[in-house]
């Protein structure tokens, strides 16, 4: 059998809620289904689980079974594989524990069209409490026909591709149809029951289709007038060239049906196996609970209990374990639904023995005696905790989403081909593909978001999301739970739980803007996180690990901050693992141009208007002025311009290029010479013990923004650090 239907085929196995599993042509056990493994006690590596073909005949693996068992189900498994015939046997299993279990095993050849043997299909039921209470067992014995018929499960599958239909000979048993019968939609249509028809036909044209996942029940109409019910259960595979199937099994659930509709006349041989069915409740994976017609509590399944950290005793005494906000809404559907006897489901939060509350679908059902009155209350609950987080994360993410996108970006891509610029984009180029942390500088309005942008496109991380955030626009006392999220009444305010920009952002990346305002608490906090991938929620205790790209940016001198105590030394080295630069835009006047060139044509269509030029003059002019707000102050100068232009020819006011201060200006140089001005810096620093910025900072002593001290401080190659440890003069 080809690689591929194998890992198909054991997909489906593992699937099915039964013991199954798969032999080779020549008997020999290849795989178990994790239902099976997790009984034997198999470990994850284990050959049986992972489907690998050893060559060891079936016999190697008769220790499984109990001694008095072997020979027994050795000749059986011999005249199957003599005959090609299904086969069916009693025998007694061995699990992790040491201890023996009774299991009722089919075994059924599958095999190609062509009647090719691939291998063998088996389907154990768990038969233990039946072997254990023969005796009374025996009194009921349609039951335990039922019972038997209930394990007979035929395999199928069908080719999107070319519709070809495949299935088991237990399948066309099923179906009434001799077992090397080839399957088509017809003869499928031709078996269903008229009302179910058209839910048949759907559901092949779906899987015909696109491979939909369909587990449905539907009827059919034998040619004798008999109607059997079928439980359809299927699923789309791909063997990864391209080359989609739909596999699953169907299981005649007609003595089932039969059964539901006995079960009123069965409600006192329930109480005398009581006991038996609490025994097979313990073994399901549901918080199942029992009530007595006055909804007081009798009993809780072994896996209830260990949830909510109690004994049958103590869970009897210990009230309500839903959510308050549950159970209001609940207890009024509840109480309506037990007294018409109508089944109901709804979602609701159990607590958890911590004090933790979980989702779980619990759907509500109740027995009645012949004259109707109410004799038990079933309650299973299903935990659907990590779909209601998915939904929720869905939502968080939407709501991200749509801040991106209301958000006026600066422009749409980087625009300009300098010298300056292009180095950027080559180390941008390297460092993308990689997952380092990188840490992006320069003066307010060069695009250092536009830039962390384009390293997370180029990334591996593109098609997850990326969430900006602005740590200078939040206020201090709302940062945490803007970042790491909070749990309900975390505080004030905190109506419902919400998730944070680390965890929306996990698999891509987060960009966090302006890092250098953080205050010392949420520094320690983000170099937690920088180091162990994980946090906590405000209000919670639950430790979240996120797979986070860290990408920061400040327009701040991060090592005058950290000598200064601003800044914490060892979050700066955790970020600073690939430093990036964005120049201003004085540094890239190659670019000028190109950046009015493309602002004009943006902001011309917006107008409805066209420019033939922009003047010599008005470009002369644009080149000449430092542009202390970058890029973002070019940008609304041309808009501006495009709004007030009514010409062909784009003229730029003077006056706003004027009225802007320009550092000469504001240091009284004019015309002096560089080092004239780097003397005046000099002096300013020392006077500041080397602070560039704040109230006793350099740049407010000059008169000038802060970007542009520091840029200057580069251009002129001055040295800060030789001034913090100086004297300040008076």
């Amino acid at each position: 059998m080809d690689q591929p239907f194998e890992a198909q085929l054991r997909a489906t196995l593992n699937v099915i809620p039964a013991y199954t599993w798969y032999a080779g042509p020549s008997g020999a056990l290849t795989f178990v289904n994790e239902r099976s493994a997790e009984y034997l006690g198999l470990p994850k590596d284990h050959p049986l689980r992972l489907g690998i073909e050893s060559g060891a005949a079936w016999d190697s693996h008769l220790p499984m079974l109990h001694p008095d068992d072997r020979e027994a189900t050795r000749k059986v498994w011999s005249d199957c594989l003599r005959t090609g015939s299904p086969g069916e046997m009693t025998f007694r299993v061995r699990g992790a524990e040491g201890n023996y279990r009774w299991f009722l095993s089919r075994a059924e050849p599958l095999r190609k069209n062509d009647g090719i043997l691939l291998g063998w299909i088996g389907v154990n039921l768990d038969v233990e409490e039946r072997k254990q209470a023969e005796v009374e067992l025996r009194r009921s014995k349609a039951y335990l026909a039922d019972a038997a018929r209930l394990s007979r499960t035929g395999f199928v599958g069908m080719e999107t591709s070319t519709q070809r239909i495949f299935w088991s000979e237990e399948a066309a048993r099923i179906y009434g149809y001799p077992p090397d019968t080839q399957p088509t939609p017809e003869l499928i249509l031709q078996r269903s029951h008229p009302d179910d028809l058209g839910l048949v036909a759907t559901a092949l044209e779906r899987a015909a289709q696109d491979g939909s996942v369909f587990d449905y029940e539907h009827r059919l109409l034998m040619p004798d007038g008999s109607i059997r019910h079928l439980h359809d259960l299927a699923h789309r595979v791909s063997d990864g060239a391209g080359n989609d199937e739909v596999i699953g099994a169907i299981v005649d659930i007609t003595e089932r049906k039969v059964a539901e509709e006995e079960q009123r006349q069965l409600t006192k041989a329930l109480r005398k196996s009581e006991m038996e069915l609490r025994q097979t409740l313990d073994f399901a994976p549901q918080l199942i609970c029992v009530f007595g017609p006055h909804f007081e509590p009798l009993y809780a399944n072994r896996t209830c209990l260990e949830y909510v950290g109690a004994s049958v005793d103590e869970w009897r005494q210990g009230g309500a374990h839903t959510h308050p906000d549950d159970l209001e809404r609940i207890k009024p559907l509840a109480e309506r639904a037990l007294s018409t006897g109508v089944p109901f489901e709804a979602e609701q939060r159990v607590r958890r023995g911590d004090g933790s509350y979980r989702w779980f679908l619990a759907r509500y059902n109740s027995v009645r005696d012949d004259d109707g009155q109410m004799i038990r209350s079933y309650i299973a609950c299903t935990d659907i905790d990590d779909r209601k987080r998915a939904e929720e994360r869905l939502r968080e993410e939407n709501v991200a989403l749509r801040e991106e996108i209301d958000k006026a970006s600066m422009f749409e891509e980087i625009v300009g081909s300098s010298p300056a610029l292009t180095a950027v984009l080559s180390r941008v180029s390297k460092v993308a593909s990689s997952d380092s942390t990188v840490l992006i500088t320069g003066e307010t309005g060069t695009g250092k978001e536009l830039l962390a942008r384009a390293i997370h496109r180029r990334s591996q991380r593109t098609s997850r999301a990326f969430v900006a955030v602005n740590c200078a626009a939040i206020p201090r006392d709302l940062i945490a739970s803007e970042l790491f999220g909070h749990e309900r009444g975390a505080f004030t305010g905190a109506t419902q739980r919400r998730l944070g920009r680390f965890e929306l952002a996990d698999g891509g990346t987060i960009f966090l803007d302006e890092i250098g305002e953080l205050s010392p608490e949420m520094q320690i906090a983000l170099l937690r996180v920088l180091q162990e991938r994980e946090f906590e929620r405000v209000g919670g205790q639950e430790r979240i690990h996120v797979d986070v790209r860290v990408i920061a940016a400040t327009n701040r001198d991060l090592e005058a901050a950290i000598v200064e105590g601003a800044f914490r030394e060892d979050l700066f080295y955790r970020l600073n693992v690939f430093p990036v630069e964005m120049p201003a835009l004085r540094e890239r006047q190659d670019d000028i141009h190109v950046l009015v060139e493309y602002f004009i044509g943006r902001y011309a269509r917006k107008a409805g208007k066209t420019f033939r030029r922009v003047s010599k003059r008005t470009l002369n002019q644009l080149r000449a002025y430092p542009w202390p707000g970058n890029v973002r102050e070019l940008q609304n100068v041309i808009e501006r311009s495009v709004i007030v232009s009514d010409t062909e020819d784009l003229q730029v006011d003077e006056s706003w290029l004027s009225a802007a201060p320009r550092m000469e200006t504001r240091l009284g140089l004019g015309g002096a010479l560089a080092a004239q001005e780097k003397a005046i810096i000099e002096d300013a620093l020392r006077a500041c013990g080397g602070r560039v910025f704040g109230p006793s900072g350099a740049a407010t002593r000059l008169g000038i923004p802060r970007s542009t001290l520091e840029s200057r401080i580069k251009a002129l190659n001055i040295d800060k650090a030789r001034f913090r440890m100086g004297t300040k003069r008076p």
